[in-house]
């Protein structure tokens, strides 16, 4: 169900996010689009111009850039462990909130060369705040010298491959929850790098 306090570019491209995380970009209309949004396809056009120009305005609309850097600016404090807990979880609200772009993403991905481009800001910018944070942290004598890179990488790529796991279910292998590989991955994370 679509919250009918949105505006109408909005309701627009929550019903086209549904519909092709549903069918596929390829099967859905902008009549279809339209209709599901109570609005005729001529006001569709008028918003956007193209159904793959609604599908990108989505992905900038719906993107995860905003609400991690806010951690990174507002949010850390400096001790490992809970901030590598807040980062994980919240990058787990925000891409089960983004669910259905991610499942078009990996379904269209290679159809869409243009998505598939916009779908890479978001990990390059956290990549870029991990690697800083991480970085400061060793100068702060935090988190014993490592090459912040590589950190960053693999902080993402373990999180990352538990969300794809945990995308189709509740729980990851073994029955494992969510919460479980969060709080297990960063007690690990927390070990290997207290000086």
């Amino acid at each position: 169900m679509v919250d009918q306090k949105l505006n109408t570019s909005d309701k627009l491209m929550v019903i086209a996010i549904d519909l092709f995380s549903d069918r596929g970009y390829k099967s859905v209309t902008t009549a279809e689009i339209a209709s599901n949004a109570g609005v005729s396809e001529k006001t569709l056009f008028r918003h956007f111009g193209s159904k793959q120009n609604l599908l990108e305005k989505a992905f900038e609309r719906f993107h995860y850039t905003d609400d991690i850097s806010l951690i990174f600016e507002e949010k850390i404090v400096w001790e490992l462990k809970s901030d590598l807990q807040l980062i994980s979880r919240t990058y787990h609200e925000i891409m089960d909130r983004n669910r259905k772009m991610i499942m078009i993403s990996i379904k269209e991905g290679d159809n869409l060369p243009l998505i598939r481009e916009k779908l890479q800001k978001p990990p390059e910018v956290l990549f870029g705040q991990l690697t800083n944070y991480f970085q400061e942290m060793f100068q702060k004598d935090k988190i014993i010298s490592s090459d912040s890179e590589n950190l960053a990488f693999t902080f993402m790529a373990m999180n990352y491959g538990a969300f794809l796991n945990h995308l189709s279910s509740n729980t990851i292998f073994g029955g494992v929850t969510l919460e479980t590989f969060i709080s297990e991955s960063i007690n690990t994370f927390t070990r290997a790098l207290t000086p």
